[in-house]
């Protein structure tokens, strides 16, 4: 009885709800847990639709430039709900440390040619800054 009373205020307090199916990308390493303190970065990508082969044999040769500080956690694509919508999930220490990190991608050859080859596919863009709850083994 607890759990349907809180349902049902849980339901008074939603506006819109979505949800979605997702798939790993074979390229990227299945997320593992991290020492913190991080915060991590969650970026969406909704694509043009039949564009999600190119999006991907793109970035299954770009993920090396991002793989040094093992900021890359985790790649993921819909397989139900909104389709063509891509997840990229990245951990840095702080917000100084993004900085760093994605200033330094750009200055490895080869990365700004995947952002040239990718970004052509991309109807928006989305970044979420989040921070990990203490019961998650991401921190």
């Amino acid at each position: 009885q607890e759990y349907l009373d809180f349902r049902k205020e849980r339901s008074r307090m939603l506006l819109s709800r979505r949800n979605q199916l997702l798939l790993e990308f074979s390229f990227w390493n299945e997320p593992q847990p991290r020492q913190g303190p991080n915060i991590y970065e969650l970026r969406t990508y909704k694509l043009k639709p039949g564009t999600m082969i190119e999006w991907g044999n793109n970035w299954a040769r770009a993920i090396k430039y991002r793989q040094e500080n093992q900021e890359a956690v985790g790649g993921f694509f819909s397989q139900i709900g909104e389709l063509y919508v891509v997840h990229h999930l990245w951990a840095y220490k702080n917000l100084q440390s993004r900085e760093e990190t994605r200033n330094a991608a750009w200055r490895k050859r080869g990365w700004d040619e995947n952002v040239y080859y990718t970004v052509p596919l991309i109807r928006t863009m989305e970044s979420r800054i989040m921070i990990p709850l203490k019961i998650s083994p991401l921190q």
